[in-house]
């Protein structure tokens, strides 16, 4: 017997359900509040908070901009916005899909 195949139909919530989920996920912060020190980790200064915050302004997640910038592996986004090593071939990848540049500038002494 052949199993049947459904097709996913992917529609936008409502106001109403978004309302509905907003209420159901407050109840739940408020039964299961977050660990002590859990939650986002804010990025360092300088090139991991530009591009995050031009990742957010544009809606992105990081596996979609990733996938964008040809870039194999999300977590290598998460790795850059955290200020952790990358390549810098990296960086100009994402800063580009961003409509970002990397220059070097001469710090004042």
């Amino acid at each position: 017997m052949a199993e049947k195949k459904f097709k996913r139909i992917e529609r936008p919530a409502t106001a109403e359900e978004r309302k509905r989920h907003a209420e159901i996920r407050r109840k739940v912060m408020l039964e299961f509040p977050p660990a002590e020190g859990a939650g986002r980790q804010e990025p360092p200064p300088g090139i991991p908070t530009q591009i995050r915050q031009a990742r957010e302004a544009q809606g992105l997640t990081w596996y979609a901009l990733a996938k964008l910038a040809g870039i194999p592996n999300a977590n290598t986004v998460r790795d850059i916005e955290y200020g952790r090593d990358a390549q810098i071939s990296t960086v100009q990848l994402l800063g580009k899909v961003l409509g970002l540049r990397l220059e070097l500038v001469e710090e004042p002494v």
